[in-house]
């Protein structure tokens, strides 16, 4: 076949800092080719050479017989390189109907006719977006915003088509009718390279892989080698989400070591309703949540589970129900305030702060912590501060140290992969040591290997800690092996809540929210091998020191 896209020998670097070193790859006409590797290995900044938004610092890079290497984004996308890019993708202020208007900005000239087929191909698709259409993307959840992402890219007809983190975000239907898109795209004669963080889905559509790590490629090749690559596998891939930590491991595991514990729940919702225009959100919603408890929430996207954690942690007013946390009325409290009381959350865009290192970013965590809050005494270095600060760094390490960001520590943020941030963000919420913590899809854009550690490692954090928790997970293997209980809702109402094997077997969820393809709901895999494998058991948090 004849390449389409060939990378040779291609240097990046962002500053003083270099991401690449000598990549080499090439894509067939009409080939799907995934692109693996770890958090940080420059996959995503490849992309970003080949669609002209990085220039590189040597290498070439020629697509469809010409040299495009300093090539500008606007004139790559002209020639056909439409990327989706990872993580946030849409203008928050733009509605639907904008978006596809901008999508389609390259054919002005076309047919109107044929451009709106397109668009409501999308729409059939994925009928959330047709009912958002006059909303703003800003008010629609992370799903369907990276759905909106996904539909803008349809309609611009690439000649190579990069997606980055399909399955970012999505739920395992939406994940299966991105993947027929995707195939539909390739049937009419579109070359495709796809990144992904979780090789089951990459592999699903793939028929060649290439595997990068720190920078340079490792493996290239068919997908049916890359499977035989013990080696590469056990070193992104582990098989096996969260194995040694089964239901049926739960019941021989440590003792949870409840915060608050009590005759009653610590965290109670009666009634949680809340609107945006005429659509509810959220539909008179109830639950308790147990001290020590870890209770996972599933839905498809638009279900109304991010804006139901919004509602807990003070970001958005109800417009019905009532919070009680630690049997107080919260209700009316705001997020500080909340936050104050030891309630704990994560966000699925890992809002943290750029500009600042992983360290400095951890230690804001320890905040509501510090014992000395005196400027005077900080100012004139008096002890009492000097221990102060010398506990939040202390503390700081650990916390490097359990979530493995050592080699990150002294980074600014900006500079991480979406993965990376996603882990920060996370040490971030376990240094706050929350009565209860809310996780907004820990497991997104994190590498497979980090995922299938993550289960393992939120049950220690909970038994170290002793806080609750509430997760909102798209993947399967991990939520179920992490939750006590399940939550299963659509349309902004509660389907049903169980065990996780009950709830996953439930015909209403099955039919809503899993669909039909095994690797997509297995998104992490598993065998044998892996579910006797015990993890590496990471060491305990400690607030002071000795």
């Amino acid at each position: 076949m004849t390449p389409m896209l060939e990378c040779r020998a291609v240097e990046v670097a962002y500053g003083p800092v270099q991401i690449l070193f000598g990549v080499d790859m090439e894509v067939a006409d009409g080939e799907i080719v995934a692109l693996l590797g770890t958090n940080g290995a420059g996959k995503s900044t490849l992309l970003k050479a080949i669609s002209g938004l990085v220039d590189p610092i040597g290498g070439q890079i020629v697509f469809d017989g010409q040299d495009i290497t300093h090539t500008s984004a606007v004139k790559s996308a002209r020639m056909g390189i439409v990327q989706v890019p990872g993580g946030k993708a849409v203008f928050p202020t733009l509605t639907v109907a904008e978006h596809f208007k901008a999508g389609t900005w390259m054919f002005a000239k076309e047919d109107p006719a044929d451009v709106d087929a397109r668009v409501q191909e999308v729409l059939e698709r994925f009928p959330r977006l047709r009912e958002r259409w006059d909303q703003m993307a800003g008010n629609m959840s992370g799903g369907e915003q990276q759905q909106l992402a996904l539909g803008m890219a349809f309609v611009a007809q690439p000649k190579l088509l990069i997606i980055d983190e399909l399955s970012l975000g999505l739920a395992p239907t939406v994940v299966e009718k991105l993947l027929e898109i995707v195939r539909k795209i390739h049937d009419q004669g579109c070359t495709i390279i796809l990144v992904e963080q979780s090789v089951n889905v990459a592999l699903t559509v793939a028929s060649r892989a290439y595997f990068m790590e720190k920078g340079e490629v490792r493996f290239s090749g068919p997908t049916e080698e890359l499977l035989e690559r013990g080696d590469i596998l056990r070193s992104v891939f582990l098989e096996g989400a969260a194995g040694g930590t089964s239901m049926d491991s739960k019941a021989s595991a440590a003792p949870v070591l409840a915060k608050d514990e009590g005759g009653g729940p610590i965290l109670a919702v009666d009634g949680l309703t809340k609107r945006f225009g005429g659509i509810t959100a959220v539909d008179d919603v109830s639950f308790t949540l147990d001290p020590g408890q870890i209770l996972g929430l599933i839905g498809p996207n638009g279900a109304g589970k991010t804006t139901i954690f919004d509602l807990l942690s003070g970001h958005l007013p109800l417009d019905r129900g009532r919070i009680d946390f630690r049997g107080v009325d919260v209700t009316d409290m705001s997020a500080p305030k909340r936050a104050a009381l030891g309630l704990g959350r994560s966000f699925q865009d890992a809002r943290i702060f750029p500009s600042m290192t992983v360290a400095e970013n951890v230690a804001i965590g320890l905040e509501r912590h510090i014992e000395v809050r005196d400027h005077i005494a900080a100012l004139l270095n008096l002890p009492a501060a000097q221990e102060s600060e010398e506990d939040v760094a202390f503390t700081v390490e650990d916390l490097i140290e359990l979530m493995n960001l050592g080699a990150f520590r002294d980074k600014f943020v900006a500079e991480l992969s979406t993965g990376s941030r996603r882990i920060v963000d996370l040490a971030m919420a376990i240094a706050h040591d929350p009565t209860v913590l809310i996780l907004d899809e820990p497991s997104s854009g994190i590498a497979q290997r980090e995922t299938e550690a993550l289960g393992p490692l939120l049950r220690r954090i909970q038994r170290e800690t002793g806080c609750a928790m509430l997760v909102i997970e798209h993947d399967m293997p991990l939520i179920t092996s992490v939750s006590d209980e399940i939550i299963a809702l659509e349309l902004g109402a509660v389907v049903t809540r169980g065990a996780p094997g009950d709830v996953l077997s439930d015909p209403r969820v099955i039919s809503a929210y899993l669909g039909g393809d095994i690797d997509v709901i297995h998104r992490s895999g598993s065998s044998k091998e892996a579910a006797t494998r015990q993890p590496s058991r990471p060491r305990p948090l400690r607030a002071t020191r000795a």
